[in-house]
């Protein structure tokens, strides 16, 4: 792994944040993305994904895969490795919605910040080859069907294993942007640490293979000075214990065999909004997004290395 970047690289890099972007995206996506309740606009999602990767240079591929006697595709945007493009370091979000739910927070904040990061880095040349991916069909099919989820990335997950690629970092965007100081803040049972009662934080989950990636996040955020408190949380084995810890697309990979993260704003443990009608952009807490940004983009400049500009 590359050390981080020096000082005046990760300056210009971590500026380069920009919230109007990531609010002209969430604008578009923002409404029911749905494979029965709104079809339509789940396809509208993803090619607005991969309309807006291929304008950034990226080589894009969409990854199909069958569910319910009907293709569906990821959309997958490649930066190749400079020195060891054989590693890979993925960023992910999921881009469809549960049927009743505009999908603000969840998950089109996931995938305004995954635009906003293949912006940032689209004259970068990584060591490590750079994947940004929009999954799909990561909710239920249907509010009472339970189980059903994340056959997105348990397809990629798959693929990737079947592919023998050698995966750094999974790192997956899941609900990032309602946050705040007088914000409630509740906890699964069982979870081994303390949780800050307020909802101004970042939770970095991770299982035991993750746990160094776990701790690069935690440190990148703090290095760069970014004014965004983490709370990192690492569950033994795949988290079968702790099943709201596997809760979105990072659990495929985990139970792949690859180290992956989850970074949230704990949904439903904070958000009222979760999976609600209510869930739309004027409840979305932008700064807190932008920092979320910032941080990942420091956890990427340093864990994929590399050199190169990034936009002013």
């Amino acid at each position: 792994m590359s050390s981080p970047p020096g000082a005046a690289g990760k300056g210009r890099s971590l500026s380069a944040v920009s919230r109007d972007r990531i609010e002209q995206h969430l604008k578009f996506l923002v409404g029911v993305r749905h494979p029965v309740a709104a079809p339509a606009a789940l396809q509208r999602a993803c090619s607005y994904l991969e309309d807006t990767l291929r304008a950034l240079g990226y080589a894009v591929d969409l990854h199909g895969f069958f569910d319910g006697g009907q293709e569906y595709h990821n959309v997958v945007a490649t930066r190749l490795g400079t020195r060891r493009p054989e590693k890979r370091v993925l960023v992910l979000a999921h881009f469809d919605t549960v049927a009743g739910s505009p999908g603000a927070d969840d998950n089109a904040s996931g995938v305004a910040l995954l635009l906003e990061l293949a912006t940032m880095f689209k004259e970068w040349r990584p060591e490590l080859t750079l994947q940004f991916v929009g999954v799909n069909l990561e909710e239920n099919s249907d509010r009472d069907e339970h189980g059903t989820g994340l056959r997105g990335s348990r397809a990629l997950a798959a693929f990737a294993l079947q592919q023998g690629w050698e995966i750094e970092a999974v790192v997956v965007l899941e609900s990032v942007a309602f946050a705040g100081g007088s914000v409630r803040q509740a906890a699964p049972a069982g979870v081994p640490l303390q949780v800050p009662p307020n909802g101004d934080f970042l939770a970095v989950i991770g299982n035991e293979l993750a746990q160094g990636v776990v701790a690069r996040f935690a440190l990148a955020a703090d290095s760069f000075d970014i004014a965004l408190p983490v709370v990192p949380l690492v569950v033994p084995d795949n988290g079968e214990l702790l099943p709201d810890t596997r809760r979105s697309d990072h659990a495929p990979f985990w139970d792949a065999g690859y180290p992956a993260i989850m970074l949230t704003d704990t949904t439903n443990f904070r958000n009222p909004h979760y999976h609600e009608p209510s869930d739309t952009l004027e409840t979305l807490n932008l700064a807190f997004a932008v920092r979320v940004c910032q941080a990942t983009a420091a956890f990427l400049l340093g864990m994929a290395g590399g050199e190169g500009a990034a936009p002013s």
